[in-house]
């Protein structure tokens, strides 16, 4: 199965994924899929990197599935880290 390296930035906490280049992306659409155990090693070691260098804390790789409309989580959680909440907050509203 396809799979991306997931963590949260240190400076502020959001959610980000690894790109291609190296760089964290808040989209997980900008992510760089591992199709293979290569990437998914080489890829592993660069989300390690920058966690010792203190740019994101606890990178994990996570299953993903290509689709038309681009990147998609497999895990209902991941896909609440990547789309947000699953209903509408809306404080005070009955």
């Amino acid at each position: 199965m396809d799979q991306i390296f997931t963590a949260n930035r240190l400076t502020d906490g959001l959610v980000v994924y690894l790109t291609e280049a190296g760089d964290w992306s808040e989209d997980v659409n900008q992510s760089f899929v591992c199709a293979n155990e290569d990437d998914l090693a080489s890829y592993e070691k660069r989300a390690v990197e920058a966690a010792v260098a203190r740019r994101i804390v606890e990178p994990y790789a996570i299953d993903v599935q290509r689709t038309a409309e681009g990147v998609r989580p497999v895990r209902y959680r991941e896909v609440i880290r990547a789309f947000g909440p699953s209903i509408d907050y809306a404080p005070g509203a009955a």
